[in-house]
């Protein structure tokens, strides 16, 4: 084994991450950029949430990856359970102000711009 992770267990991590990420957009991401494409101003909102996931994440310094991003949205996912948020139920009104939801969006459209798993 090479040091803390095997190839084997990299390769599962990022695996695992990808079918995050694919579980996120099919929740969140199809709904929510189709909406974005038709409205400029969720796009634009949608772009700021971007901006500020980049920042968290240090991305000036470090490349996005799946890895980083699946972990940031269960994060976002896990705070926002732990402060009373529930996810809603059903098709996604994108005209309500939802900062969980945009931020996860946000995420959706920053895993579009990764290399395609291989």
């Amino acid at each position: 084994m090479n040091g803390l992770f095997s190839n084997a267990a990299a390769r599962a991590a990022l695996r695992s991450a990808h079918a995050s990420l694919a579980d996120l957009t099919a929740a969140v991401g199809v709904s929510g950029l189709a909406a974005a494409q038709s409205s400029p101003g969720l796009m634009s909102v949608i772009d700021q949430h971007a901006a500020g996931v980049r920042d968290s994440l240090n991305a000036d310094t470090r490349p996005l990856t799946p890895i980083l991003l699946a972990a940031y949205a269960e994060g976002v996912r896990d705070a926002a359970f732990q402060h009373g948020w529930v996810a809603p139920d059903g098709e996604i009104d994108w005209t309500e102000n939802d900062w969980v939801l945009r931020r996860l969006l946000a995420v959706c459209e920053l895993a579009r711009t990764l290399p395609a798993p291989r």
